[in-house]
């Protein structure tokens, strides 16, 4: 396959560079207490970063990344109007079968990509801290690639430290209306609908959505509390203490169902005479389960969607009816 002109080894070099120049710069705006344009800038900046990356992996492999037509004996490479090639956007790098990134990672900037497409004509509120565990892999499945493709000396782990507080982090803090609601209704609707498209172990990845269960540390000596943030073994005596107290930030990106996927999981779980109509309404009803207070769904731009603890729920209460809503015994 052809490659575009130049040196591969300067341009190659070149993309390396501000690559990692528009990610140390999404990084540093969205840390800075004093922007307020926080994620609309850092998409922007991580969506460009990752282009320059696979453009110089492309090219390290010699792989045409220019949009061209095919004639009969040669190549016409689309340019722009005053002449400039045509390279690869973004997604056309992830759709190409040469692609390297895994499969969560692609899902995390699919998904940015469709913010980028949402939010590029208006302000939007209340993104920060509702999509940061999204913004965080994103960030650190680029710093993962960039030393893959190029080397560890290519790393920005020594640039990235622990962002500095004026506050203790409180559970006051997170106990706020709930964010979605300060979320344009496209918006809210485009992200409930792209969390319903993946898998739960996609949803789960840290490559999707990157999570992090925090509890206070209290030493006894001096010395032992140098870093605000410690990564301790699952099995260990500590980390077993931190299972029975602990508080976390309050789960605000679960996946959504509608009610025809609540019926469908029932159905699956053994009860295949149970109905969205009336089963499924009579049950909600009675259970008074749209009551937020039960955090058994969500409303998103007046579309009532359902959350995993009530599907559970409608299977509890299938078993409790007996054979009503089986045409055989049920599993469990």
């Amino acid at each position: 396959m052809g490659k575009p002109r130049g040196s591969i080894g300067s341009l190659r070099s070149e993309l390396v560079h501000k690559a990692r120049e528009a990610a140390l710069s999404a990084v540093r705006t969205y840390n800075d207490p004093l922007i307020r344009f926080k994620s609309e800038t850092y998409v922007v900046l991580m969506i460009i970063a990752w282009t320059y990356l696979l453009h110089a992996y492309y090219r390290s492999h010699k792989i045409d990344y220019r949009y061209y037509k095919q004639l009969a004996q040669r190549r016409r490479f689309d340019r722009t109007a005053r002449g400039a090639f045509k390279f690869w956007e973004l997604e056309r790098c992830l759709n190409d079968t040469a692609c390297p990134v895994d499969g969560e990672t692609a899902k995390n900037l699919r998904f940015l990509i469709g913010l980028r497409h949402e939010i590029e004509h208006q302000m939007c509120t209340g993104l920060d801290d509702f999509l940061s565990s999204r913004y965080q892999a994103c960030a650190l499945n680029f710093n993962t690639y960039l030393k893959q493709f190029f080397g560890d000396k290519q790393g920005l782990d020594d640039h990235l430290g622990i962002s500095l507080q004026f506050a203790q982090l409180e559970v006051t803090q997170f106990d706020k209306p709930d964010p979605m609601k300060k979320i344009p209704s496209r918006l809210a609707t485009f992200i409930a609908e792209y969390d319903n498209s993946l898998t739960e172990s996609e949803f789960n990845s840290p490559r999707f959505a990157f999570r992090i269960l925090f509890t206070k540390k209290l030493v006894n000596r001096p010395g032992q509390a140098d870093r605000v943030v410690e990564f301790v073994d699952p099995k260990s005596e500590i980390a077993q203490s931190i299972s029975k107290e602990y508080w976390v930030k309050r789960e605000v990106e679960r996946p959504k169902f509608r009610p025809y996927q609540v019926v469908d999981a029932v159905n699956k779980a053994g009860f295949s005479k149970f109905r969205i109509q009336p089963d499924h309404v009579d049950m909600w009803k009675s259970e008074d389960a749209k009551n937020p207070s039960k955090g058994l769904g969500t409303d998103v731009s007046g579309t009532w969607y359902w959350y995993e603890s009530w599907i559970d729920r409608c299977i509890e209460l299938c078993r409790a009816a007996g054979s009503r809503y089986c045409s055989e015994s049920p599993l469990g």
